[in-house]
């Protein structure tokens, strides 16, 4: 069933639609053409999204009402704000006078404030509370932490003051600096004596000196004069418990010591222990000494001389102004002090051990062993510390003495080499000479001495124990005749220079052995060549052709026409040559057989029969030149008057006649056949 409508219905609607659409259109266009950089624009979105406002129906259609609703009530609270501020300013205006009135009060009580502030800074920093003021000075205060805080403090205020003296008004710049100097004075005093009761109370047996106390003497040494007063009074201290250690040390009367250990001078009967044990100890508590008081001096040597510097300021008079603090050179002197009674008693036992000795070498062994802890505690000490100059004194007395006692036992020594013994053997007063002198050596050896210096050190030792002994020697050699002089020589010698050739710092005295040695060995050779010559029966021939100088055949014709060359000469001396040889070497050695070093007679006998040798082929080689000069001449005719005639018949006297193959004529016979014997055969017989 269709429904009617009026025949404009469809016109009507079509026009409402597109007024629709139109209005719609132009609200997107509005809304499209807004640009997002406006202000307004920008203010309005940020505070919808503050307020937080949901996209729903509900809330779009309440936004208008809602906003409007917050515009009444901001202008309302705006309302009643100026209504109050009406209200005050009518207040205000009651209250004028009264206001008026008050303002210079308000004023002074702010001025009051200000100083208030200021009274309260200023005696914060430049006066030192009751409290602590009693930390300080107050001996019924203990030493702690706190106190040094609050001397740190008082040190601050009085440097502090010198700032107020630069104001116009010094007068409390000046009073503030003369409280805080004598805060300061009684503070150091308070310290000075608390270090000396902590002195006291130590356990001086074995000093370790505390951080705590360290740091006292840090602060103190900022006085240099109570610095020195705690130092003098802790090494007087020290002094006397060292010295009475060592007394107890020396006859064992200490209530504490261990009975186990006997009292040194339980070895007094033995000088050269006594002393021993009485260097050791010294060593011993020089060095415990040294360790106690290192760790103040030498890790804390730094602080104390900052303090040190600091306190010339305030005690420009101190005897310390104008040094530089030397933390080694202060243990040094520290450490002298407390040993000052030790070197005194220590020097006087060991002066009074040492001259009760007589024996050289017992004393040298004593000097040897102080020299030798002399060089030791140098290094522990100062060159200059009462020990190292005690032992010093010491050691020249140890020295003096030895001389003086050597010198009596070499006198004595001489006075005993008056004669040699039959055998030539080594007298026993050197014997006992070179054992003394190698224990001498033995005991130099150990020392310090540097090598550099070791033979110019010991050059008076041997001087005065050997050389003298020697000396005695070669003036009973002079009394003796050949080899029996030499021989003794080399006897006493050779054990001198077995004796001293281990040690190098007698070098000098070996090189003048080695010469005495080497005189008298050639001395030998010498003698047992000229022995071959004489028993050998060669001596005649080589003193006959020495003269001569056989440089040509007429100078070798006259060896024919010499006494010693006549075939009777030659015959006697080839017969002794030959009884001679078998037992040469054995007859030569029985000359040194009195020689002690049988290697070294052996020795020079083979170089004498070497020499010998050389001396029986000169006169073999003269012999056969001389018989090939007669040959030569024979051969050319020289006869009668000549040479050789001369030689076969008028000078011999005695010529021997031998027939010739046809037995009617007189021939001639050579040199060489009377004296048929070669040099090498006598090599042969004489190696």
């Amino acid at each position: 069933m269709s429904k009617d409508y009026p025949e404009d219905y469809d016109e009507k609607t079509t026009s409402l639609a597109g007024q629709r659409s139109l209005a719609l259109s132009n609200k997107l266009s509005g809304v499209l053409s807004v640009s997002y950089a406006d202000p307004e624009i920008r203010d309005a979105l940020r505070l919808l999204d503050l307020k937080n406002i949901q996209n729903t129906p509900d809330s779009r259609r309440s936004i208008r009402s809602d906003l409007q609703k917050d515009v009444i009530e901001c202008n309302s609270s705006i309302v009643q704000e100026f209504g109050q501020v009406a209200e005050v300013d009518a207040a205000r205006q009651e209250n004028a006078p009264i206001l008026d009135e008050l303002s210079p009060l308000l004023k002074d009580k702010e001025d009051l404030e200000k100083r208030k502030q200021l009274l309260v800074a200023f005696n914060k920093r430049f006066v030192l509370p009751e409290k602590d003021l009693t930390v300080l000075t107050s001996t019924s205060e203990a030493m702690n932490a706190e106190f040094f805080a609050v001397l740190d403090r008082t040190k601050r205020i009085h440097a502090d003051c010198q700032v107020l003296l630069g104001s116009e008004n010094q007068r409390l710049g000046l009073e503030l600096m003369d409280q805080s100097s004598r805060q300061l004075n009684n503070g150091y005093q308070k310290l000075h004596r608390w270090i000396q009761k902590e002195f006291k109370a130590l356990d001086l047996e074995n000093p370790q000196i505390s951080a705590f106390i360290r740091r006292s003497l840090r602060t103190l040494a900022e006085r240099p004069a109570l610095f020195e007063s705690c130092l003098d009074s802790f090494s007087e201290a020290r002094k006397h418990v060292l010295t009475d250690g060592f007394y107890n040390a020396l006859t064992g009367s200490s209530a504490h010591g261990d009975p186990t250990l006997k009292p040194i001078e339980f070895h007094a009967h033995d000088a050269l222990r006594f002393t021993g044990d009485i260097l050791a100890w010294a060593h011993s508590a020089t060095v415990s000494e040294r360790e106690s008081l290192e760790s103040l001096f030498i890790s804390e040597g730094d602080e104390i001389a900052k303090g040190i510097r600091a306190g010339r300021q305030s005690e420009p008079w101190s005897a310390l102004d104008g040094e530089s603090f030397d933390g080694r050179k202060a243990l040094y002197s520290l450490v002298n002090r407390n040993m000052t009674g030790v070197a005194r008693a220590l020097r006087q036992r060991i002066e009074q051990a040492v001259q009760g000795q007589d024996d050289p070498l017992t004393i040298y062994k004593i000097a040897n062993l102080i020299s030798f802890y002399r060089v030791t505690l140098t290094t522990l000490l100062d060159p200059d510390s009462f020990v190292v100059e005690a032992l010093s004194s010491l050691e020249d007395v140890a020295l003096r003495q030895f001389a003086a006692s050597q010198s009596d036992q070499t006198a004595t020594i001489q006075a005993e080499l008056t004669h040699t013994s039959p055998e030539l053997s080594v007298p026993d007063a050197l014997e006992e000479t070179l054992t003394q002198v190698k224990a001498l050596m033995k005991s130099y050896e150990s020392s310090l001495v540097p090598v550099e210096s070791r033979e110019d050190t010991f050059k008076p030792i041997l001087s005065q124990t050997l050389t003298p002994v020697l000396d005695s020697c070669d003036r009973l050699a002079k009394d003796l005749e050949a080899p029996a002089a030499d021989i003794f020589l080399l006897n006493c010698y050779n054990p001198a220079r077995s004796t001293l050739q281990s040690f190098d710092f007698a070098q000098w005295l070996i090189d003048r052995i080695d010469l005495v040695v080497a005189s008298s060995t050639t001395n030998l050779v010498d003698y047992q060549q000229a022995f071959f010559l004489h028993v050998s029966g060669l001596h005649p021939l080589l003193t006959a052709l020495t003269p001569l100088t056989l440089s040509d055949d007429q100078d070798l014709l006259q060896v024919a026409h010499l006494a010693p060359f006549q075939p009777a000469a030659l015959l006697e001396a080839s017969q002794t040559l030959d009884d001679f040889l078998p037992s040469a070497l054995i007859d030569a050695l029985e000359n040194l057989k009195q020689l002690n070093n049988t290697r070294l007679a052996g020795d020079v006998t083979s170089e004498a029969a070497g020499r010998f040798c050389t001396d029986f082929e000169f006169v073999e080689t003269k012999l056969t030149a001389v018989d090939d000069v007669l040959a030569a001449r024979r051969e050319l005719g020289e006869s009668g008057t000549d040479d050789a005639d001369h030689v076969d018949q008028k000078d011999s006297g005695c010529q021997d006649k031998v027939s010739d193959q046809q037995g009617d004529k007189i021939g001639w016979v050579p040199l060489r056949s009377y004296y048929p014997r070669t040099s090498g055969e006598i090599r042969v017989l004489l190696s």
